[in-house]
C-alpha cells in the first residue's frame, strides 16, 4: 500500500515536471539557429530575462545573425558567436542591454546567454552556448554574471560538432574554428504568432571581442 502511495506520489511530480517544461515551451518564444554543421533550437524564457530576450529577438528579426559566425569556441567551455563575419569584421549593433542575470537561471551546460566586457551592462549581440555546467558564470543580488536568457531544446550534438573543429589558423581569432561555422539565418520558430503581436574579460569568461572572456 505505501509503495503504490510512493509510486503514485512519483508519477504525479513527474507528470507536473513535464506539464511546466511544456507549458515552459509553449509560452515562451523559439529561435531556430541554421548553421553549417545543423540546426540548433533555442526555447528562450521571456518570463525571466524579458529585456535580453527582447534585444535577442530584434536581432533575429532584423537579420542580423544572417552570416555571422561562431568565432570563439572553446571545448570544455562554450561556443560563442553572433557578432563577426566570416571574414572577421565585427557587425555594428543596438544600444546595450541592462544585466539580467539575477533571475534564478544557471550557466547550465545547454543553457545560451549573453557575452559582454567587464561592464555587466555591456552585452549587445554577441551569445554563447554553455557546452558544460559554468555556474562560475551566474550572477547573484551582489555579483553580476552573465544572463542566461535561454536553452538548446534541440541540436546540443551541432553545438558539440562545432566545438570539435580544429582551431589556431587565425592569429587574431586563435579560438575560431579554421573553417568559419556561419549563422546562415536565424528565424522564430513560433514566426507566425509572432508577427501578429508585435563575454572582453580575463581568463575564461565572455566577453565582447570575445565578448565572452579570455
Amino acid at each position: 500500500m505505501k509503495h503504490t502511495a510512493k509510486l503514485s506520489t512519483l508519477i504525479a511530480a513527474t507528470l507536473l515536471c513535464f506539464s511546466s517544461l511544456t507549458l515552459a515551451i509553449t509560452n515562451n518564444p523559439r529561435v531556430e539557429l541554421e548553421t553549417d554543421l545543423g540546426t540548433i533550437e533555442l526555447v528562450l524564457y521571456a518570463d525571466k530575462a524579458p529585456e535580453t530576450v527582447e534585444n535577442f529577438l530584434a536581432y533575429v528579426d532584423s537579420g542580423f545573425y544572417n552570416g555571422t559566425i561562431f568565432h570563439r569556441v572553446i571545448p570544455g567551455f562554450m561556443a560563442q558567436g553572433g557578432g563577426f563575419t566570416f571574414d572577421f569584421q565585427e557587425k555594428p549593433t543596438r544600444d546595450p542591454v541592462v544585466n539580467e542575470s539575477d533571475n534564478g537561471l544557471s550557466n547550465e551546460r545547454g543553457t545560451i546567454a549573453m557575452a559582454r566586457t567587464s561592464d555587466p551592462n555591456s552585452a549587445t549581440a554577441q551569445f554563447f552556448i554553455n557546452l558544460v555546467d559554468n555556474s562560475r558564470l551566474d550572477g547573484s543580488a551582489n555579483k553580476p554574471g552573465y544572463t542566461v536568457f535561454g536553452k538548446v531544446l534541440l541540436g546540443m550534438n551541432v553545438a558539440q560538432r562545432i566545438a570539435a573543429e580544429p582551431r589556431g589558423q587565425h592569429k587574431a581569432f586563435t579560438d575560431a574554428p579554421n573553417t568559419p561555422v556561419r549563422i546562415l539565418k536565424a528565424q522564430r520558430k513560433d514566426r507566425d504568432a509572432s508577427s501578429e503581436s508585435s563575454p572582453d574579460t580575463d581568463a575564461q569568461t565572455p566577453s565582447a571581442t570575445g565578448e565572452n572572456g579570455q
